[in-house]
């Protein structure tokens, strides 16, 4: 055979391992609207990038008739390219072949990835979409499902890990994208559950459909598990590309400057009318973020979960920052189960990679109610001020109005290793807001009065104007300046400048012990 002759033979392997499980399941794929996973990886990758590993890779399995079903590649395509002009490593989970099941070399080849990209300092995304793994292969399937995890866990905090459901995503398979940095979900068929609707009928006796017990909305609203959803395959690849562009390569790495047109320098004054006369009315902190960053370019993340708390990304002068914010408009901001979550996994992420906090705080306490506190409120919140106390990164925090007891030391506070704390002069700062306190402290004389709602209206005012202010916590030095509130993102962006060259430690330990 000439050299010609088997070049030739290359091409046609090429040629067949790039049909997966063949045109008619091809075919099958695209009638559910779904795209392959080759197609998912061009878009995802940068155009002409993509490099693929391990082609020719085909299972060794040869029970079940499993011998008469191989394929080039097996149900996984692996590799690394460019996305936004990076090196990126990528494992897309090809449905065509035998449901994209796991076999121990299908496992393999995503241990190969996910090992390359660890060692070269770059992130590595999963494609899922798989009918779990190979019943055919056993316990083989099983131990490959091990080593994937135990890399999803080793490699945590070191580069970014991204997982997105784009189709099926059941049993022990659910674990991995658990274990990852963040989760994208396709509306529709992307789907993520410990147990089928068929096992929980004949288990539990009741009746749901995949859609409603493990769809993107339910997984993106109710359990917290999904930081994002689309309509689409390319729309969600292209939300993928987006936060990418926030995020360093690796924990070794400073995350990505851009060049910004938007001055730094740049007064607001709209912010001065934003929150509102009366403690009790309510007002969109999303007006603040989009005001103070560059651009008004905001990229929130767990948009539907516990959404009293702001988490997300943006950039100032440039440079990428981690947002935690409280939103007025929902519970008042209140800090909950679900909220306290949310925000401490949020700042334990921006930690891990270099990513400078910035908070905007306006909380009136924790979530009252033996609902909450049965739940495991404390346990929980205690999740939050664990996670800012432990952050080295430079940490910031603007207080807009509300910051009382708890919930004020939680938000980034001195207490907390905060680095720099502004308060806006509509700032209330106190161990409780001004009814409570003084139904405690007063209690007495009102109780003797002869007119006990006058008095007790005379004592809030006379309470908000002394305490419910910045300037006693400004007196102390817990609260570095107090800023007119049109000053808000020049103010930042020098705090952060100056925070630049940071440098904290911990003590020596192996880990902490987070109260999970």
């Amino acid at each position: 055979m000439t050299i010609e002759d088997k070049l030739e033979n290359l091409r046609k392997l090429h040629e067949q391992a790039k049909l997966g499980g063949g045109e008619s399941r091809i075919e099958a794929q695209h009638a559910k609207g779904k795209l392959t996973a080759r197609e998912r990886i061009d878009l995802l990758m940068d155009p002409g990038t993509f490099e693929e590993l391990d082609p020719f890779v085909m299972h060794r399995a040869t029970d079940f008739g499993l011998e008469k079903q191989k394929f080039l590649g097996d149900a996984i395509v692996t590799g690394y390219g460019k996305v936004n002009g990076r090196t990126t490593f990528v494992f897309a989970q090809d449905f065509t072949v035998i449901g994209g099941t796991l076999s121990l070399v299908v496992a393999e080849k995503t241990c190969k990835v996910m090992d390359l990209a660890a060692k070269t300092g770059a992130p590595c995304i999963g494609l899922l979409d798989s009918g779990g793994a190979r019943i055919q292969e056993g316990v083989d399937s099983l131990k490959g499902y091990g080593e994937i995890f135990a890399r999803n866990t080793l490699y945590s905090g070191v580069i970014p890990q991204i997982s997105v459901i784009m189709g099926p995503c059941a049993g022990g398979a659910v674990y991995s994208p658990a274990i990852t940095d963040f989760i994208f979900m396709v509306k529709g068929y992307g789907q993520m559950y410990i147990t089928g609707p068929d096992v929980i009928k004949a288990a539990c006796g009741e009746e749901i459909g995949h859609e409603e017990l493990g769809g993107a909305m339910i997984h993106a609203k109710k359990s917290g598990n999904c930081h994002f959803v689309a309509n689409t395959d390319q729309e969600i690849l292209e939300m993928v590309r987006r936060l990418l562009s926030f995020l360093p390569q690796s924990n070794a790495e400073e995350p990505p400057f851009v060049e910004t047109s938007d001055d730094p320098e740049r007064r607001d004054p709209e912010l001065v009318s934003i929150v509102p006369d009366g403690p009790n009315k309510v007002y969109n902190m999303m007006h603040v973020i989009n005001r103070v960053v560059d651009h008004g370019d905001f990229f929130e993340v767990h948009k539907h979960f516990a959404p009293n708390l702001i988490v997300g990304f943006a950039r100032l002068d440039g440079e990428p920052v981690g947002i935690v914010a409280q939103q007025p408009l929902q519970m008042a901001g209140v800090i909950d189960i679900n909220a306290s979550d949310k925000g401490a996994r949020f700042v334990r992420f921006c930690d891990c990679f270099n990513i400078p906090i910035v908070t905007f705080v306006d909380v009136p306490g924790y979530m009252p109610g033996t609902d909450q506190e049965f739940c495991g409120i404390i346990r929980h919140g205690a999740k939050f001020l664990f996670a800012y106390a432990e952050a080295t990164v430079p940490k910031v925090s603007v207080i807009t109005r509300k910051a009382y007891g708890g919930a004020y030391v939680v938000m980034s506070s001195k207490g907390l290793r905060g680095d720099i704390n502004f308060a806006w002069p509509t700032a209330e700062i106190a161990v409780m807001g001004p009814e409570g306190a003084v139904n405690i402290v007063y209690r007495g004389e009102i109780s003797k009065s002869e007119n006990p709602d006058e008095t007790r209206a005379q004592f809030i005012n006379e309470y908000r104007d002394k305490f419910a202010n910045p300037y006693v916590a400004a007196s102390r030095g817990y609260i570095d300046d107090v800023i007119d509130p049109r000053d808000t993102r020049p103010k930042l962006i020098k705090a952060l400048e100056m925070l630049a060259t940071k440098v904290d430690t911990l003590p020596a330990k192996k880990h902490g012990n987070i109260p999970l």
